[in-house]
C-alpha cells in the first residue's frame, strides 16, 4: 500500500511540475539599453500592473538561428519577440511565429499598414544615424563621406557589425545617392566598391551588436563618430546629459515587429501584451524617453508635439533617407555576410 501511495505522490508531483512548467510567466525579449529601459517604464510595468499578470523581460542581439533553435528544437521559453525586418519575413516563411489574430490586439486598421503583417505588428520606427559627441567635434560632420574622412576627422570609427547597413553606409560615403543605394548594391561591382571603400578605413573601425555599444563608445571617446540607432542618441542626452548630435542625411530607416513565437504557452497573456503596447495612448508615451516612431494610427497625434521633430518618422528627416530594403538582405545576407567575415578577418 505504501509503495502504492509513494507511486502515486510522485506521479500527482509530476503532474504539478509539468503542469508549473507549462503555466510560466509570459516572457517578452527586446533589445536591451536605453530602449529596454524606456519599455519598462511605458510598457511593462504598467502592463504588469494593469493585466495583474507576471511577466519577465529578456534582451538579445537578434539573429534567424536563435529564434529556429528555440522553436524547432521545441524549447520555447520566450513568448513575445521583438525582431528586425529580415527576421519577421524568414520566420513567417519558415513557419516560426504565430499567424497573428489582430481582432485581439485592435484590427489591422488600427494600424499604419507598413506595420501590418501577418506574423508581427509594428512595434517601432527607427533609423541608423551618424552619431557623434558635439563636446569633442566643434566641426559637425554633414553626412558619410565625413564619417570616411578621417584626416578632416581623425579617430576610430563604429559600425554595426555585418554587411547589413554597413555596405550601404560605404556606398553613400563614396557618391552614391540615397535612392540609387540598393540598385548600385544590387551589382557585383557595387559590392566590389562598397568593401574598396570600407578598406580606407578598415584600420579605424570598431564594430559593435548590441544597441547600447554606440554610445558607450562615444561617451568613452574610443570613437569619434559611429553609425548608431537615432533613439539611443536621444536616449542618452535626456538620462544621461550627454551632448551627442546626429546626421540624418543618408539616415537607414526600418521597422521592428512584435511576433509571437510558435508553440509558445503564453498566447492568452501574449494577446493581451501585444493589446496594451499597441494602444495610441500607450504608445504615445515612448517618444519622452526615446525618440522612435510609433506603429498605431492614432499615437502620434498624442505626442507632445515639441517631440516629433526629433522622430524618424519627421519629414525632414525623412527628407534624404531610404528604408532598409528586406527583399534584398533576405536575398543576399548569407552571401554577403559570408563576404563581409571573410574580409573583415583579413
Amino acid at each position: 500500500m505504501w509503495k502504492s501511495f509513494g507511486f502515486v505522490a510522485t506521479l500527482t508531483a509530476g503532474i504539478a511540475l509539468a503542469s508549473a512548467a507549462s503555466a510560466r510567466d509570459l516572457n517578452v525579449v527586446s533589445w536591451g539599453g536605453a530602449y529596454q529601459e524606456a519599455q519598462k517604464k511605458v510598457y511593462f510595468e504598467p502592463f504588469k500592473k494593469a493585466a495583474g499578470l507576471p511577466m519577465n523581460d529578456e534582451s538579445w542581439d537578434g539573429g534567424i538561428g536563435v529564434l529556429r533553435a528555440k522553436v524547432q528544437g521545441g524549447n520555447v521559453t520566450w513568448d513575445v519577440v521583438q525582431v528586425e525586418s529580415e527576421e519577421l519575413a524568414l520566420g513567417c516563411e519558415e513557419g516560426l511565429f504565430e499567424q497573428l489574430q489582430y481582432a485581439k490586439i485592435g484590427g489591422e486598421q488600427a494600424y499604419l499598414p507598413e506595420t501590418v503583417n501577418p506574423c508581427g505588428v509594428g512595434a517601432i520606427v527607427y533609423d541608423f544615424v551618424l552619431g557623434y559627441d558635439k563636446d569633442k567635434l566643434k566641426d559637425a560632420p554633414k553626412s558619410w563621406a565625413d564619417f570616411f574622412d578621417t584626416k578632416k576627422y581623425p579617430g576610430k570609427r563604429g559600425l554595426r557589425q555585418g554587411p547589413k547597413t554597413t555596405l550601404e553606409i560605404a556606398l553613400m560615403a563614396d557618391g552614391v545617392a540615397p535612392k540609387d543605394v540598393y540598385k548600385v548594391l544590387g551589382t557585383d561591382q557595387g559590392v566590389e566598391r562598397a568593401f574598396k571603400k570600407l578598406d580606407t578605413i578598415k584600420n579605424d573601425l570598431v564594430w559593435w551588436k548590441a544597441g547600447a555599444q554606440p554610445p558607450q563608445l562615444l561617451a568613452s571617446g574610443e570613437v569619434a563618430m559611429t553609425s548608431v540607432y537615432n533613439g539611443r542618441i536621444d536616449a542618452a542626452n535626456k538620462a544621461e546629459k550627454k551632448n551627442f548630435g546626429m546626421v540624418w542625411n543618408g539616415a537607414l530607416y526600418t521597422i521592428d515587429s512584435w511576433v509571437i513565437l510558435k508553440g509558445s504557452p503564453n498566447q492568452e497573456a501574449a494577446y493581451k501584451f501585444l493589446d496594451f503596447v499597441g494602444k495610441a495612448e500607450n504608445q504615445a508615451k515612448l517618444p519622452q524617453h526615446i525618440a522612435y516612431g510609433t506603429s498605431n494610427k492614432g499615437a502620434a497625434a498624442k505626442v507632445d508635439k515639441a517631440l516629433l521633430t526629433d522622430l524618424p518618422t519627421a519629414p525632414q528627416n525623412l527628407a534624404n533617407a531610404i528604408e532598409i530594403n528586406t527583399s534584398f538582405w533576405l536575398e543576399n545576407i548569407d552571401r554577403l555576410t559570408e563576404r563581409f567575415n571573410k574580409w573583415a578577418a583579413k
